[in-house]
């Protein structure tokens, strides 16, 4: 079992399923993308395999404590397609750059709050390898409804 393994299992989580097309379905891209030492994550959203755990705009039908756990969900489920690709989290090196988005109800502009939770779970397993450059930009719509989608760039040996 990898240090990271360890981690999540210290701290009490466990990686959801990791998403994947349906058999027969190609995507016409990649859920992570590996260059140079470099693997770019797609945009990924509070799932459990092919379950969405959430829906709503933060703000409106989603408080933001609500929206944080989707954020951190959506870090596990992140974590959970680096570990397919990867086959060991203990590959990653560093966290490099994260993207959030955050489906905005009218008003609602504490979208950084938001993304903590998927940046807060990057530091408890990674430590000071976890911490990244981050934009976090609200959204009028998501894919699926999701209330928060994360893309990131990760270092990797």
């Amino acid at each position: 079992m990898s240090a990271i393994e360890n981690r999540l299992q210290e701290l009490g989580l466990a990686l959801p399923a990791p998403v994947q097309a349906p058999p027969g379905v190609e995507l016409p891209f990649e859920s992570v993308r590996l260059l140079g030492g470099l693997a770019y994550v797609s945009g990924h959203g509070p799932f459990d395999g092919d379950r969405l755990l959430v829906t709503g705009r933060v703000g409106a039908e989603v408080s933001v404590e609500q929206a944080y756990d989707a954020a951190r969900a959506t870090g596990l489920s992140m974590v959970a397609s680096l570990k397919l690709a990867l086959g060991d989290l203990d590959r990653v090196t560093s966290w490099v750059k994260v993207l959030g988005f955050v489906r905005c109800g009218p008003g609602f502009d504490a979208t950084p709050a938001v993304i903590n939770g998927f940046s807060d779970l990057l530091l408890a397993l990674w430590g000071d390898a976890g911490r990244h450059a981050r934009s976090a930009i609200g959204a009028g719509e998501l894919p699926f409804g999701m209330p928060v989608e994360v893309e990131a760039i990760v270092a990797v040996a």
